[in-house]
């Protein structure tokens, strides 16, 4: 049965001196997927936008660009949806992910087109030092003849068991070699991680952005990561894409709002920028609420 959620994601700015002009672009209203029906999805401003616009991005995603050209101290976005959301199924597939890989190098045209941005090497996903330990972890889980679905599953499970989750730990600009490394870090990254070493045995992924369930259903564990946006993974399996979520453990998710997807997170970062006036100290505050309706 479909799981209907209500999402409100708020940003909040505070300037230490009035700004005359700025302009924002959010990624912040959730899309279609065949197990996820957007309801309804608005995001306000304070103060209202001189200029609004909505866009759609190289990945479908859906863009807002908001100017605000008058003098204020503070500004806020409120993005609300509500979606209905079932647990997908896996795609139905026993091919080997070796197999798969080999079928992605020969795609040509459209196909090619469709799947081979999520193969690209990208600085928020590729170590730029430790490609042995990269490699290392890549061969525990790839092994050869090993099921793609059987594979992802085991990268998610691989990646939750050696890697803790600690929020002091990174920050966006953490670089993913640090995380390989110390291993610890948060949803952004290990999603990185994911899709770097789906990427690095030519397997196309993309990372997700969205949220999850703050409260778990009676019975089952609260999701790491909750009360905030999260990040997980999607791997191209040749039958259809795959979402895993190395924070918990889940392939496919089953508790879980898409809002975009790219190919790392500077695709689909939720908010961004640029002020103009007097320099001074800026405070951001963000806010997320996810409840079953």
């Amino acid at each position: 049965m479909s799981r209907r959620y209500h999402v409100t994601h708020r940003t909040s700015y505070g300037y230490e001196r009035p700004v005359t002009d700025a302009y924002s672009v959010a990624c912040l209203l959730p899309r279609q997927r065949p197990f996820q029906q957007v309801i309804d999805a608005e995001v306000t401003a304070t103060p209202t936008p001189d200029d609004t616009s909505e866009s759609t991005d190289v990945f479908g995603n859906r863009i807002l660009s908001l100017g605000v050209h008058h003098r204020h101290d503070a500004f806020e976005l409120v993005a609300r949806s509500t979606v209905d959301v079932d647990v997908p199924e896996p795609p139905s597939t026993d091919e080997a992910w070796g197999d798969v890989a080999e079928r992605v190098r020969a795609l040509r045209g459209p196909d090619a087109i469709r799947v081979g941005p999520y193969l690209a090497r990208t600085e928020g996903s590729t170590p730029l030092r430790r490609g042995d330990l990269l490699a290392m972890l890549a061969d525990r889980v790839f092994v050869p003849g090993r099921p793609i679905v059987e594979a992802v599953r085991a990268l998610a499970g691989e990646i939750f068991a050696t890697w803790s989750f600690d929020p002091t730990a990174t920050d966006w600009t953490t670089p993913l070699d640090t995380v390989l490394e110390q291993q610890r870090g948060v949803c952004q990254d290990f999603a990185h991680l994911a899709t770097a070493v789906l990427r690095s045995v030519g397997i196309p992924a993309s990372y997700v952005s969205g949220y999850i369930e703050t409260e778990a259903p009676p019975g089952e564990v609260k999701s790491i990561g909750a009360d905030a946006s999260h990040a997980w993974a999607s791997a191209w399996t040749g039958a259809g894409w795959l979402d895993l979520d190395p924070t918990n453990d889940q392939t496919p998710p089953t508790r879980h709002v898409t809002v975009a997807w790219g190919r790392d997170y500077a695709d689909v970062a939720p908010v961004r920028g640029v002020v103009l006036g007097p320099s001074g100290a800026q405070t951001m505050d963000v806010a997320v609420d996810v409840a079953r309706g």
